[in-house]
């Protein structure tokens, strides 16, 4: 399961709507729905997104983290590490190898860890095109 579907299936179940429901009002299959929220669907289209999102009544926060969580949501990824350091080439192949057999407890520490490192490299992206 993705991210954005679970946040989705979670909405859903808090509506008391069906996949049925929602699958006809957003004119989309129930097996297309489905498989949106359990991941085995990429990420929906912008006016899909746009449909959901209206569908649920969901405004402000709640949207903005529906749309993040679809842009993160993507379940099978290309990851691009031509130009980057062989250290960001390891970690990329280390990933991809071992993610299936890691413990939800260590993905969420990693994960945290990395959301900690990204935000201090976007802080200082954004200190250095200020100070130009």
């Amino acid at each position: 399961m993705t991210p954005f579907g679970e946040k989705v299936r979670e909405l859903r179940r808090e509506r008391g709507v069906t996949q049925g429901q929602m699958a006809a009002a957003l004119n989309v299959s129930s097996a297309y729905l489905s498989a949106l929220e359990h991941g085995r669907r990429g990420r929906p289209s912008w006016d899909l997104l746009q449909r959901i999102i209206g569908y649920l009544n969901v405004i402000w926060d709640d949207a903005e983290e529906l749309q993040r969580l679809a842009a993160l949501s993507h379940p099978k990824i290309t990851v691009d590490t031509g130009g980057l350091s062989p250290e960001a080439t390891a970690l990329a192949n280390r990933l991809a190898e071992t993610i299936a057999i890691l413990a939800p407890e260590d993905i969420a520490a990693l994960l945290a860890q990395l959301e900690d490192a990204a935000g201090r490299a976007e802080a200082l992206r954004r200190a250095r095109r200020q100070r130009r």
